[in-house]
């Protein structure tokens, strides 16, 4: 017993039983997928992250959209990847919380508006007004691609309501992916998507382009962002989240890009950047 309690006072000497343990950075995203399908995407992501800044790094599922801006908002969570919407919440709940990096394309996102073949409704130029009095669904609620702006475009182009314009109460689906099987299956006539999701489905044969078919694309608007937590630095220490963001735009894996579908690359972002979103979203009383 005395030989056990010098051994534990000499690793407490070198440091081995008092080490201070590595900082967990926790991190989510809002579940435009699958969330079984992100957690695989998300874990050689989180390994590169951990290996290039010294901190364990872990990703949080979470169950919808509002449930990552809570996460993030309650500190159970320092770093998330946000749509625009789901960011700009975010911001106003935490003072001090700051977008970091975005794709490459996010300055310059889309959303298509999608329709069944049944429907006999063609891809064009212009808004699609055929579908007005159609069963129609977005995405989530909290969508940015999925939701805010289509119904910002609806409300442009036809000077109604999507409630006026469908005859009904809108529908939401919870996601992209759930958005685009409804449509395929023909449960709605058509729905509003994010077109990289769109793409990336009928890209591993899940969606059928031909029975589920873009018959618009709106015009750019500014969408996702990864949003760091004003308490990262004290988390990590001192300068951590500029690290971060370096350690973010310095990857060209595209494997690892995979985990957000952003392939082309992140670049550096901030606050200002989703301003227009800010005020459409105030203006469609969806934040204060």
């Amino acid at each position: 017993m005395r030989h056990a309690f010098m051994l534990a006072a000499l690793l407490a000497g070198c440091g081995g039983a008092t080490a201070p343990a590595k900082p967990v950075l926790k991190f989510t995203a809002i579940p435009g997928d699958r969330t079984t399908e992100l957690r695989e995407k998300f874990a050689p992501f989180a390994k590169h992250l951990s290996e290039r800044l010294g901190v364990q790094v872990e990703y949080v599922p979470t169950a919808d959209y509002s449930a990552s801006v809570d996460a993030f908002a309650n500190g159970q969570v320092h770093l998330a990847w946000f749509g625009g919407l789901t960011g700009v919440r975010a911001a106003q709940a935490v003072p001090g919380a700051r977008a970091i990096a975005q794709g490459k394309v996010d300055p310059n996102y889309h959303s298509y508006f999608i329709v069944n073949k049944a429907t006999g409704i063609e891809p064009g130029e212009g808004f699609p007004t055929a579908l007005g009095g159609r069963k129609f669904t977005f995405g989530s609620e909290s969508s940015t691609s999925g939701r805010l702006m289509p119904e910002f475009f609806i409300r442009k182009h036809t000077g109604k309501s999507p409630k006026e314009f469908f005859g009904w109460e809108m529908s939401f689906s919870g996601n992209h992916e759930k958005t685009a099987e409804l449509v395929q299956a023909g449960t709605f006539d058509g729905g509003a998507i994010d077109y990289k999701t769109y793409d990336r489905l009928v890209a591993e044969k899940k969606i059928d382009p031909a029975v589920c078919r873009v018959v618009w694309k709106t015009a750019p608007y500014p969408d996702y962002h990864w949003m760091a937590h004003p308490d990262l630095d004290k988390l990590c220490g001192a300068g951590f989240t500029e690290k971060l963001q370096a350690a973010m735009v310095a990857i060209t894996d595209a494997k690892l890009l995979e985990a957000v579908n952003r392939k082309e690359g992140l670049i550096p972002a901030k606050n200002e950047d989703w301003n227009v979103l800010r005020d459409l979203a105030r203006e469609l009383g969806l934040v204060r």
